[in-house]
This record gives C-alpha cells, sequence and structure tokens, in this order.
C-alpha cells in the first residue's frame, strides 16, 4: 500500500476514503474527474500555522494564498477559520467578496494591477495593496485622490534569495518580475516615494522566495535580509515597519521520495529567526504574517478518475488512459511535476506493474503520471492521484474543449458539491454565431 495512504483511510469494503467517504461512491455519484477534498485537513493546518505564532507569542496574520485554489465555499471556509486572504485579480476580490469574506482582511498582489482593479480595491475597502512598482505607487496615488480614500499599503521587494526549486517558480532572486530590487537601492527609492503619499499608509514589507522549498536556509536568509531592512530604515528615515510578510512556498510532499518539513517548522524557524534578529539589532519585532497556499490545501486534495483505454508498448512501457489530464493538472506537463497515485477501489492491493498514467488530452505530453506502481487494472476501476489540491483546478483549462470537473468537499462522511461540472452548454453560452448573433 502506498505509504501515504494511512489505514484509516481504507473502509470495510476495502475502499480508499476520503474525509470518511467512500471514494468509488463519490465517483459514481459525482462522476468523474471529480476533485475532492479533505476539509478537516484544512482546518487542521491551519491551526498548525496559528498555534506557532501563538507558541511563539508574536503577532501575526495567516493569509491564504488564493492562488492555489479558489472557490466560494474555499473563502467561507478560510473565513471560519479567522485567516486573511491574499487575492492577485479582480476575480479573486469578487469572489472572495461573494463568499462573504471581508475585503479588510484581503491583501491585493499582482506586478501589473490594472486601475480598474485598483479601484475596485480601493472602493471596496481592501486591507492591503502590495506595491509592485513604481508605475502602481503613481497609479494608486491618482486613483487615492480621485475616491478621497486611504489605504494600508506594504512594498513588495526581491531580497535576492534564490530558493532551491523550479526556476519557474523561484521569485525571491534579483532577476524577477517580482518587486522592488532590493541591492539596486528600488526599494528605497519606493519607500520615500510612500511616505509622502498622505494616503498611502506604509504598513510593511513582503518578500516571496518560491515555492515548494524543502530547505529552511532560504527563509533564514529572507527573515534575517527584512529584519535588516526594517533597522535601516528606522535608523535612516524614522520609519518603524509594523509588518513583516515573509510569503508562503513551505513545500509539501508529493510522492514517497520526499521528505519535506512539516510546514508550521518552516514557520516557526522564520519566527525565531526574526525574533533574534531584531532583539540583536534592537528594534522592535513587528507582526510576522505568512501565506501559505499549496501548504493548506495540496495534501488535503485528492483527483478522481474512471480508467480507460490501455496501450502496451512491447519491450518499452504501458500507458494507462484516463478520463483527465493536463486539463484539470498541467502541473506535470508544465514543471515536471510529480505525483502518486492509488487505486481507489483496493487501494491496498500489492502492485504488479509500471505504466505511465497518461490523460485523454491530444497531447503526447499529457502523462500525468510516469512509472506508477499499480495493481491490475480494468476499464471503470477509479484511480485516485494524491495531493492534487494546489494548483490544479486554478491553472485548469478548457482544453479540447472539454469541461472542467466538479469539486467536492468531504468531512465525517459528508460530502458537498461545491463547484458543479461544467458542461458543454456553459462553454456555447459564452459564444456567438458568424454573423455576431446569440445561440
Amino acid at each position: 500500500m502506498n505509504e501515504q495512504i494511512e489505514n484509516n483511510q481504507i473502509n470495510s469494503a476495502g475502499h480508499l476514503t476520503i474525509g470518511g467517504c467512500d471514494a468509488v461512491e463519490l465517483a459514481n455519484e459525482f462522476g468523474t474527474p471529480v476533485l475532492v477534498y479533505d476539509t478537516a485537513a484544512i482546518k487542521t493546518q491551519i491551526r498548525h500555522f496559528q498555534e506557532v505564532f501563538t507558541q511563539n507569542d508574536v503577532d501575526y496574520a495567516v493569509c491564504y494564498a488564493s492562488k492555489a485554489f479558489a472557490n466560494t465555499a474555499m473563502y467561507q471556509l478560510v473565513n471560519q477559520m479567522d485567516c486573511h486572504i491574499d487575492v492577485v485579480s479582480e476575480g479573486e476580490m469578487k469572489m472572495a467578496m461573494h463568499a462573504g469574506f471581508p475585503a479588510s482582511r484581503m491583501t491585493f498582489h499582482g506586478n501589473n494591477k490594472s486601475a480598474e482593479e485598483l479601484r475596485l480595491a480601493v472602493t471596496s475597502g481592501i486591507g492591503v495593496i502590495a506595491l509592485d512598482n513604481f508605475h502602481e505607487i503613481q497609479l494608486l496615488s491618482q486613483i487615492l485622490e480621485e475616491t478621497n480614500q486611504q489605504v494600508d499599503v506594504i512594498l513588495r521587494i526581491t531580497p535576492g534569495i534564490s530558493a532551491h526549486t523550479h526556476e519557474y517558480i523561484q521569485t525571491g532572486q534579483v532577476d524577477s518580475k517580482f518587486g522592488f530590487d532590493l541591492e539596486s537601492g528600488q526599494a528605497e527609492e519606493a519607500l520615500q516615494l510612500v511616505l509622502k503619499e498622505e494616503r498611502m499608509n506604509m504598513l510593511g514589507v513582503h518578500a516571496h522566495i518560491g515555492s515548494q522549498i524543502f530547505e529552511l536556509a532560504g527563509f533564514e536568509g529572507e527573515g534575517e535580509k527584512l529584519v535588516d531592512l526594517a533597522a535601516s530604515w528606522e535608523k535612516k528615515y524614522g520609519y518603524q515597519t509594523k509588518v513583516l510578510n515573509v510569503g508562503g512556498g513551505f513545500g509539501i510532499r508529493y510522492t514517497s521520495d520526499d521528505r519535506p518539513l512539516a510546514p508550521q517548522d518552516f514557520v516557526n524557524t522564520i519566527i525565531k529567526t526574526i525574533k533574534a534578529r531584531t532583539s540583536e539589532l534592537g528594534i522592535a519585532t513587528p507582526a510576522i504574517w505568512i501565506e501559505p497556499g499549496r501548504s493548506i490545501v495540496g495534501p488535503a486534495g485528492y483527483s478522481l478518475y474512471t480508467v480507460g483505454s490501455r496501450k502496451d508498448v512491447p519491450g518499452i512501457r504501458s500507458y494507462l488512459a484516463v478520463d483527465g489530464g493536463m486539463g484539470d493538472n498541467i502541473r506535470p506537463a508544465l514543471y515536471d511535476a510529480k505525483y502518486e497515485a492509488v487505486l481507489a477501489n483496493n487501494p491496498a492491493a500489492e502492485a504488479v506493474e509500471t505504466v505511465h498514467v497518461a490523460g485523454k488530452f491530444c497531447e503526447s505530453g499529457d502523462i500525468l503520471i510516469q512509472e506508477q506502481a499499480l495493481p491490475a487494472t480494468k476499464p471503470g476501476d477509479i484511480l485516485a492521484v494524491l495531493n492534487t489540491g494546489a494548483y490544479g483546478y486554478s491553472m485548469a483549462s478548457n482544453y479540447n474543449l472539454n469541461p472542467k470537473p466538479a469539486i467536492v468537499f468531504a468531512e465525517n462522511g459528508k460530502a458537498t458539491l461545491v463547484t458543479r461540472r461544467e458542461r458543454i452548454e456553459d462553454l456555447e453560452a459564452l459564444d456567438f454565431n458568424l454573423d455576431g448573433s446569440s445561440n
């Protein structure tokens, strides 16, 4: 049995369970592909983050990174847990507000925020705007003047730290599209501009060094650099930093080869590093904010697929095809991301072969898992891919005009449909005829 599956996740029928629900029954009820979240696991990880801050006696905010996965129910769950959220678009802002999430607990990120998005944020009472570039400072200043509003801001900086992760998801190094460069003096120039803005309340600084990070050194270096920056600015400008937002990027386990620390252990190290450095430099410890996304929802998500065709290439390999693929999980094709799967109708069965798990999309690169050990399978079996809760649905597409899957929340044996499966009719409704008439 896959070591990521616990004994209590197998029921009396020998099936995989998710949130106490039989995975085969979920597939039968909601169809496949379907993304199922164990919501108790989401709540538990949030509590772990909150507890580590409480134990270290620091002011804090846990800001859920919406981009990992967002829908109405997820925003409502995060709101129930007294978290903040970060949003990066008009869509995320409006969806969160539609869900009843208070704008005052939102941070608006992005490297190219439009005037319309900034105006929406300001007039909706958004809690914090993360300023990413000089154009944005000027644009926000104009909008605040036009609307007669004030807003809290933080400066996003690139601290010059390259995390050990895929190059596409490194964001803290100097050569990045995000933030004000620290070494060149851009960050200090941005500070001077913001301090002159009467309608902007300079709350602090933000940095994010990457994603799916397994090592502590990058976070330790980030914490020390941010504190050094705060001390420098306090000495030079009399500005006292109120918030250090260290971002997220805490690595999770995708395969049995991964051995990351528990996400809260990364945060514990960050807190202790910042407290030690502020004490050493004789400045007050600011509030510490984190922005986890993957580490909250990734391990809680399971993608259920129905097994279909098979192709055996003698002496080379076998392909086992499922009814989803790169349209609902682009990460293997985009990042060479690794996953593991189990047969939901018999997760404890002994593996007898190794196959490539292929998707149904018209691309030879649509391989969800390479070299997956499985028991004997047949068409109609249910395959469960593990740890798919982050950046699967949020990066999903309608490639080949396939509708996006349904999403189900499961907890204590109860399953709730929270996003219905797209229908072809939904896609058709967006289109017009050749003559411009509506369908």
